[in-house]
């Protein structure tokens, strides 16, 4: 799993393959989207000079393909649109973030997206699916949910090339696109582990969510791997929300042996953690140790700046595109199969080793 320590510089990620515009905007340190503004030279974004030539840089540096080596535009008459069905894009930045991804690759390859939203309203999905079957510029679907979850394909995309973005169907006929969840709640917890952490709490969302019961998977995994029991008084179960998080930690923090670290199911809860550590008097990280999950766009503008794990929705995005462009495009016969996309940890400043306690009557001083 790919490790990236937000205070070094990245220096691109050829480990990983392709650049991408997630390793730019890591390196230039502004967001994914004023990336995107940057480096499609959209007109009308008010970004200073001195950060547009730092995107510019970045996308060198890493060798990111600009687009002033795109192949210049098709002939309206081919066939050069994706259709992208969301079921909501708006009350989340996840999804936008997968759409960005999608765009920008199929944009590189000399290709548009064009985006419908459905709300999850069965007629205005089956009355979008029909409108995009009679556009004749349209190669293929990528169908895309706003949550990781099993979808039942509507009856209208049967013979339409189709990729799943996010979610999953049975039987399966289609390549679904996928968050590594299980291992990157590994990964996250592995980090803490590593620092010698052995009582960590997890704070984690909605227990009914395929993303909340893959993630408890990899805690668990990874605390196995460390030789370390699983205990249930650790657990809870939160909204993804930073009230949550706040009220959460302040109970696993006032019991009896409380953790050294804690965990969070996404970044907006571990906000919440970090209010509740300091309204009781604990300095993160050198008493207590946060980390989230997601790494949003605030995560890097907390006090102290956020560890976390990135959800790949950008590189979810791209590899939707890929895809569906390898199967009607280029021929490529791919089989039905479910390809997991890995985020990287971003190492920041709420994470560090354990504090060790005061020495007790024999003069050793032990880690709480």
């Amino acid at each position: 799993m790919t490790k990236i320590d937000s205070n070094e510089d990245a220096g691109g990620d050829k480990r990983r393959g392709r650049p991408t515009m997630t390793d730019v905007a890591r390196i230039a340190g502004v967001s994914q989207s004023s990336v995107s503004l940057v480096l499609n030279q959209m007109s009308g974004a008010r970004i200073s000079p001195e950060t547009q030539q730092r995107v510019f840089d970045a996308a060198r540096q890493v060798g990111y393909k600009l687009p002033g080596t795109r192949h210049e535009a098709a002939d309206g008459s081919e066939r050069r649109t994706i259709a992208y069905l969301v079921d909501e894009i708006s009350t989340s930045p996840h999804p936008v973030v997968s759409l960005d991804g999608a765009r920008d690759f199929a944009f590189e390859q000399n290709f548009l997206v064009s985006t419908y939203v459905t709300r999850s309203n069965p007629e205005l999905e089956e009355a979008t699916i029909e409108a995009v079957k009679r556009d004749k510029s349209v190669i293929g679907v990528i169908y895309s949910s706003i949550f990781t979850r099993h979808v039942t394909l509507p009856k209208a995309l049967e013979g339409v090339p189709t990729v799943l973005l996010n979610c999953y169907a049975e039987p399966r006929k289609h390549i679904a696109i996928l968050p590594g969840e299980v291992a990157g709640s590994f990964t996250a917890t592995a980090h803490l582990t590593e620092l010698g952490h052995r009582r960590i709490g997890f704070i984690n969302g909605e227990p009914w969510m395929d993303a909340s019961v893959d993630r408890l998977k990899g805690y668990r995994q990874a605390l196995a791997t460390a030789d370390i029991a699983f205990d249930e008084r650790l657990i809870r179960n939160g909204d993804w929300l930073p009230l949550t998080g706040y009220h959460h930690a302040l109970d696993l923090l006032g019991a009896d042996n409380p953790p050294t670290a804690i965990l969070c199911g996404n970044d907006l809860m571990a906000m919440g953690a970090m209010e509740a550590a300091q309204e009781m008097g604990l300095k993160v990280p050198d008493e207590l140790t946060i980390m989230g999950y997601d790494d949003q766009e605030l995560a890097r503008y907390t006090h102290p700046p956020l560890t976390t794990l990135v959800l790949p929705n950008y590189e979810m995005g791209q590899r939707a595109a890929e895809a569906l462009l390898d199967i009607t495009i280029h021929g490529k016969k791919l089989k039905p199969m479910t390809i997991k996309i890995d985020g990287p940890l971003v190492i920041r400043a709420t994470t560090a080793a354990p504090a060790a306690v005061p020495a007790p009557a024999n003069g050793l001083r032990v880690a709480r």
